[in-house]
């Protein structure tokens, strides 16, 4: 019989040869020379030594950025505490406030209440008419239309709030008392539109300011987030003959929910934390009130601290940092639930991959 292990031998022999001439790792060997005279690439543990300190790094940046939200929440902590003991009432159901009397007697209900009604409400005005832009400029707007309207929405963003105040305070002040009639003549049966026929610096009209504030935050990152859901979606969704609506619905929203919460949630937070604008705009009282026509009806937290502060006194001003630490738990509270939303969608954040 042949032998037939005799090919396999010859093979392997020509594939040593081949090996060594080519210096064991695929890259041609000059006369003279070996393999240990090869240029080294990129080492392993090169690699590994840069993932580590990238890692490392990335580490220290996140644990930086803890330690300040801890430090932060510390620093109130111990600022408000002298002024909560001396507080003659209950902090967190009074509804007054009057930290500089003797005894101090002061409560943050109707300040939480203010900030969250104006937030809402700002929100609800501003996210249709935000969604409704994003979309028009990534999928509707010509293309050099689209550009220079995406600017100026940009440019929005960057005002500052005192002129939305000021612009808020000597222009729209007249022009929202129509509205508020018209709200109170039409719908005066809901509690939220019933009023005693004194409109003007409201609830509504620190809330349609706010909402003029946060639509470019909110509109300008959620185009983004539309532009970049991949042409194979949207084109596979059109090739099956769906509408330009229907695939926006079906391709478009699904890809980019996470970022539009995560822009929302951006938004609100700007809104909570509003100072300057509402400010001006709002005729502040320490109620709680449903009613967002009439002057007088409401406060919020960073109102009042921004009012307040210059003219406190030391059990005034530890009230003040206490309803800023209110404020700082109420914007954490909500940041947790907008990531706890868009943990439960991550199944769309990896788009096509």
């Amino acid at each position: 019989m042949p032998d037939l292990t005799a090919p396999r031998a010859d093979a392997a022999a020509g594939a040593d040869t081949a090996s060594a001439a080519y210096g064991g790792g695929g890259a041609p060997l000059l006369p003279g020379s070996s393999a240990g005279d090869l240029p080294r690439t990129a080492s392993a543990s090169g690699q590994r030594r840069g993932d580590r300190v990238f890692r490392s790094l990335s580490l220290g940046a996140g644990l930086l950025l803890l330690g300040v939200i801890v430090a932060i929440g510390v620093f109130l902590v111990y600022r408000a505490l002298p002024a909560l003991r001396d507080n003659t009432g209950s902090f967190l159901t009074d509804v007054g406030w009057d930290p500089n009397a003797t005894p101090p007697a002061f409560g943050i209900v109707a300040l939480a209440f203010g900030t969250v009604l104006s937030s809402v409400l700002a929100l609800a005005m501003a996210f249709p008419v935000a969604m409704g832009v994003a979309l028009f400029i990534s999928h509707y707007a010509p293309r050099r239309f689209a550009g220079p309207l995406g600017y100026v929405v940009d440019l929005l963003a960057a005002v500052p709030s005192v002129v939305y105040g000021l612009w808020g305070i000597f222009f729209l002040n007249d022009r929202i008392k129509g509205l508020s009639a018209f709200l109170h003549d039409h719908l005066g049966f809901v509690p939220l539109f019933r009023a005693d026929g004194i409109y003007g610096r409201s609830i509504l009209l620190a809330s349609v300011v706010l909402a003029i504030m946060i639509l470019p935050i909110i509109a300008s990152l959620s185009r983004e987030v539309f532009l970049q859901v991949p042409a194979a979606n949207q084109e596979a969704a059109l090739a099956l003959g769906a509408t330009r609506w229907e695939m926006i619905r079906m391709a478009v929203l699904p890809f980019g929910k996470p970022g539009v919460i995560g822009a929302t949630m951006l938004g609100l937070g700007r809104a909570l934390g509003e100072t300057i604008a509402v400010a001006l705009v709002l005729s502040p009282a320490f109620l709680v009130s449903f009613h967002v026509l009439e002057p007088g009806k409401g406060n919020t937290i960073a109102a009042n601290i921004a009012l307040q502060f210059g003219e406190a006194t030391a059990t005034g001003r530890g009230a003040l940092i206490a309803s800023g630490l209110v404020l700082f738990a109420i914007t954490l509270v909500v940041n947790v639930i907008a990531r706890a939303v868009i943990y439960r969608r991550r199944d769309f954040a990896g788009g096509s991959a």
